[in-house]
């Protein structure tokens, strides 16, 4: 795949943008790899507390035992007392205020959907649907499954052929892969090197392309 992949390019990647984005990577990795590291270490290391003195105090006699005022055990409360229902608790079952009243009324409120988002930003770009999936790559089979299916769920790298193909903003990506279920994340190359291009405003698909093949990673 890779190889009949480059023999299609015009053009190679540029070294200074190729040397930028191997920077920008090695910060957003760094970083994320820090902050995974010290929650590690929050989570898993037990909290050494220094110069801490126990103290046991010693068995009594047993002599002493008789010399006690009060008895070793106090008595059992008497058992009805276990069942007196507390009259500060609420009652099992009773609505809280501000509660969702059903299910049907909490669903009503449901977000825009993937698909949904996707045809918006054709109508918005003025683009048509066949501009939008060409510029993508993607089957028109498979662009006809999103549009008729308001809850489709694409891949990954479908979803961003589609960020790209649209042009969106970098914030725009994001709620647009919320949507189906992905983020842009700084523990993945692959992401990193979408953000890079994105948040430059770089939406050619042969240099993203490129990019990812020099990373070993997925092309979209």
């Amino acid at each position: 795949m890779f190889p009949k992949f480059r023999s299609r390019r015009k053009k190679r990647l540029e070294p200074e943008i190729l040397a930028q984005l191997k920077l920008y990577i090695d910060s957003r990795l760094t970083a994320s790899d820090l902050t995974a590291e010290k929650l590690c270490e929050d989570r898993c290391v037990a909290p050494q507390v220094e110069n801490e003195i126990t103290y046991t105090a010693p068995s009594p006699r047993p002599e002493e035992f008789a010399k006690r005022e009060k008895p070793l055990y106090a008595p059992k409360p008497h058992r009805d007392s276990c069942f007196a229902p507390r009259m500060d608790a609420p009652m099992q079952g009773a609505r809280t205020p501000g509660a969702a009243r059903s299910l049907d009324e909490a669903l009503m409120g449901i977000d825009e959907s993937f698909s949904e988002m996707v045809m918006r930003k054709i109508d918005e770009r003025g683009m048509t649907d066949a501009q939008c999936y060409k510029k993508a790559q993607l089957d028109r089979k498979l662009f006809s499954k999103l549009r008729g299916n308001r809850l489709y769920k694409p891949s990954r790298q479908t979803a961003v052929a589609l960020a790209v193909a649209l042009e969106l903003s970098l914030d725009e990506t994001r709620e647009l892969l919320m949507k189906a279920g992905f983020a842009l994340s700084h523990s993945s190359k692959f992401d990193i090197i979408i953000e890079f291009f994105i948040s430059r405003g770089n939406y050619d698909r042969f240099e993203i392309n490129e990019a990812l093949y020099e990373f070993d990673q997925m092309l979209i």
